[in-house]
């Protein structure tokens, strides 16, 4: 308490100050007076499970809508059947269908809404950061259907980045036709990005993980149980429809030892090295692209020509390639496919992503993270048989530590390849071996492939969350005392030769009954009439906060009312003025913290 002693020191002899109620009040630690969970929490529960039945009919529509034009594109036919273009007998010709879809993609997106080109949670997340979590309209119909048609043409897409991007959109906008604040405006939003990855995989945790650690960026009940609730009907609803099977399929595993652990987190290291191989990877194709001298609409057909290539060449490159990733998991694959279709599909993937298209990365990043885990694993098999490495194993821990690496949505990735799995047995090196891979990612790179581009528009985007530090401290321990008074009844003139060389700009005035009724500036008591009484000059009511009350709250009621200090109050119906708080005394605040990490960066110089 010593560095919040009285500034007024001998200035304040002879001047009447608030009587001091004792340092235990200062130091109390009494019950907040807001709750964390309100009646508006239940309401906006409510419109996060209406907007969860919305998202999870979204993500059945979309997928039946990528079989249509699947059908349509590689077999001329009106069929809903979830073939997949790898079972197409176009021959060569099945190289131009790619272009075909990129071209209609560029044209949507230049006559349509140039927001639908990416991969759906950056556009999201920048939307949060930068527009009030405000998603246009038209977005709800042109980002699914942009997205069926590169899909659905042989792009190297997963469905769930526009199903994620589409449920977002719908929750931003019914909090615009709806009367809500901004913040509960982007609970709806990450409610329905939650919802739709939930209804695609029937994950909802992850799902939720997955707002917090991309689109929240934050932790509070009030954000957190609408968003639950959203993925918990979503999942239901895909289990009404689709059943409760598991999203991918795979083969038991057995318990690992210590020794195929230790591999396994060796192995999230490698692919987190890889993740940023990928990363930049992309953004270089990308940058690429932003040199040619053609107008963007063209770049998605220029971008699928490669597609069609590979595919014709390759034909598991094409597509959503769930099944590429059943293939992997329960070990299907010689080594020989394996390894082209890691490398054919990251090619293909890149290309097409960088190029501006419409498609999600989650599906692609745990193919190629799943196809690498699964041929490292099968080397460290063959070269330490003794350890136990399963390679199915190692293609569960790759493809979540490529996710991990690249999109630094820790445990999102952990609990995702879980759900989608059940395998209980594949968590701790999941675990192990995700924390690797983004450790190595944040080391090597200091963005991830969903904040590269926000980024680079010169927006900051949260890395971390933390406590707030002003919300761990009460407005009674900082604020200053004794506090220099005015009474209300006393003339200008006399203020003004009571207060002398005191430094204060700003003096709480209080009635006979020694009650704050307002807050005179210095500035005012010398342009008024020195014959006016102090009261006269209170130009507003009190504006005060209570001992007990945070430095948050105090700084909020600050930035509201548009003041520079307030008085302090004691808690209880008699309340009594405590001490004065000013903007200075919140800079101020933040000083113990300062000095614990100018400590502890000393501590580690010297390490």
């Amino acid at each position: 308490m010593a560095e919040r002693a009285s500034r007024t020191g001998s200035t304040t002899e002879g001047l009447p100050v608030a009587p001091s109620l004792g340092p235990e009040l200062a130091s109390a630690h009494i019950a907040p007076h807001a709750a964390n969970v309100t009646r508006r929490t239940v309401y906006v529960c409510a419109l996060a499970v209406l907007v969860a039945l919305g998202a999870a009919g979204v993500a059945q529509a979309l997928q039946r809508l990528i079989a249509l034009v699947t059908n349509l594109a590689f077999r001329g036919t009106l069929s809903l059947d979830r073939l997949g273009p790898t079972t197409s007998h176009l021959g060569p010709w099945v190289i131009l269908i790619p272009p075909i879809g990129g071209l209609v993609v560029g044209i949507m997106a230049r006559y349509g809404s140039q927001a639908i080109r990416g991969h759906g949670i950056p556009e999201a997340m920048e939307q949060i950061l930068t527009n009030e979590s405000r998603i246009p309209v038209r977005m709800t119909f042109l980002k699914p259907l942009s997205s069926a048609v590169a899909i659905g043409t042989g792009g190297p897409f997963g469905a769930e980045g526009p199903i994620i991007a589409t449920g977002g959109a719908l929750g931003s906008v019914l909090g615009q036709v709806l009367t809500v604040t901004a913040a509960e405006r982007k609970t709806l939003l990450a409610a329905g990005a939650a919802a739709g990855m939930a209804a695609t995989f029937g994950s909802p945790v992850s799902a939720v993980l997955l707002a917090i650690e991309l689109l929240l960026f934050e932790y509070r009940p009030r954000s957190l149980i609408p968003v639950s609730l959203a993925a918990a009907t979503a999942t239901g609803v895909r289990f009404a429809w689709a059943g409760s099977a598991p999203a991918f399929h795979s083969t038991s595993f057995i318990e690992p030892s210590g020794s195929a652990l230790m591999l396994y987190v060796l192995l999230g290291g490698l692919v987190g090295v890889v993740s940023v191989v990928v990363t930049r990877a992309v953004y270089r194709i990308e940058d690429a692209f932003e040199r040619l001298p053609i107008h963007w609409m063209w770049w998605p057909a220029l971008g699928a020509i490669p597609v069609g290539i590979i595919g014709y060449f390759a034909p598991r490159t094409l597509g959503v390639g769930y099944d590429n990733i059943d293939a992997v998991l329960t070990g299907a694959l010689a080594t020989g496919p394996l390894l082209a279709l890691c490398l054919l599909k990251f090619a293909s993937w890149s290309i097409a992503l960088g190029s501006g298209t419409s498609g999600g990365t989650l599906a692609p990043l745990f193919t190629i993270g799943g196809a690498l885990g699964a041929l490292i694993g099968t080397g460290m098999a063959a070269m330490l048989p003794a350890a136990g490495v399963d390679p199915r194993v190692a293609a569960l821990v790759g493809m979540a530590a490529m996710f991990a690496g690249a999109s630094r949505a820790l445990l999102a990735s952990v609990v995702f390849a879980f759900e989608t799995t059940r395998q209980p047995l594949g968590l701790l090196p999941l675990l192990g071996g995700c924390s690797v891979a983004w450790l190595v990612s944040a080391a090597l790179m200091k963005h991830s492939i969903m904040t590269e581009r926000i980024a680079r528009r010169g927006r900051v985007v949260p890395a971390e969350y933390a406590a707030d530090w002003l919300a761990q401290w009460h407005a009674g321990e900082f604020s200053s005392r004794p506090v220099v008074t005015l009474g209300a009844g006393e003339s200008v003139g006399e203020a003004l030769l009571r207060l002398g060389n005191v430094s204060h700009q700003g003096f709480p005035v209080l009635d006979d009954r020694h009650r704050v009724v307002g807050v005179v500036m210095r500035r005012q008591l010398a342009s008024a009439p020195h014959g006016r009484r102090v009261v006269e000059l209170v130009d507003r009511p009190a504006i005060t906060v209570h001992a007990s009350d945070t430095l948050r709250h105090a700084a909020d009621v600050m930035a509201h009312a548009g003041v520079g200090r307030l008085p302090v109050l004691s808690d209880g119906p008699d309340a009594a003025l405590l001490g004065m708080l000013t903007r200075s005394d919140l800079v101020g605040a933040h000083r113990p913290r300062l000095r614990a990490e100018r400590v502890a960066a000393r501590a580690l110089a010297r390490g």
